[in-house]
């Protein structure tokens, strides 16, 4: 049996098809070596822990963004809601004007390059891991957007799923699951 297992292989679409099932949340990533920010669209940040708030994502090889980003000490991941879609698509495009006239960025006090009206987390790299065609990015979260700049309800939180951007939202939920008819009325029919 593990013979077996040893001699499959999944091939890199098979891989692709795989995930293309599995929905991500969205987030950009920016910075600034001192050559001029950069920005790029992920979908692989995920939460590693809290103490220290720490979070991790991938940066392709194949991105015009990545060797900065893999250079810098310090970033900042933009957690991004369904009215941040533009940006995700625009930051996702090769060769588009993520930082042109157009666009509200701005800089923190500390010169990474951000989107103000995104959610927002500044962190230094801890670590990087180089996978093939990839480098994982390890980051400790230093500093976030003041709760108090943030919205006022529930932002409605953006998924890419199949190659499409989707919302989340109440017709999204699933419903609780129902307890059997002989458990609500006592009955054991």
């Amino acid at each position: 049996m593990t013979q077996a297992l040893q001699r499959a292989a999944i091939t890199g679409d098979d891989f692709r098809y795989a995930f293309r099932a599995h929905p991500a949340g969205v987030a950009i990533v920016t910075a600034d070596d001192g050559s001029g920010p950069v920005a790029m669209t992920v979908s692989s940040v995920a939460s590693v822990s809290m103490d220290p708030p720490t979070l991790v994502f991938s940066a392709s090889a194949l991105s015009s963004s990545t060797p900065t980003i893999t250079r810098v000490g310090t970033l900042v991941v933009h957690l991004l809601s369904a009215q941040d879609v533009e940006l995700a698509k625009l930051c996702a495009q090769s060769g588009s004007e993520r930082f042109g006239p157009l666009v509200d960025w701005r800089r923190l006090p500390t010169g990474e390059p951000y989107y103000p009206d995104a959610h927002w987390l500044r962190g230094k790299v801890t670590q990087r891991v180089a996978v093939s065609g990839a480098t994982l990015l390890i980051v400790e979260a230093l500093e976030g957007k003041p709760r108090s700049e943030g919205p006022r309800s529930e932002p409605t939180p953006l998924v890419y799923h199949s190659r499409k951007w989707h919302t989340l939202g109440e017709r999204s939920v699933m419903p609780e699951r129902v307890s059997p008819f002989c458990l609500v009325y006592g009955r054991d029919e």
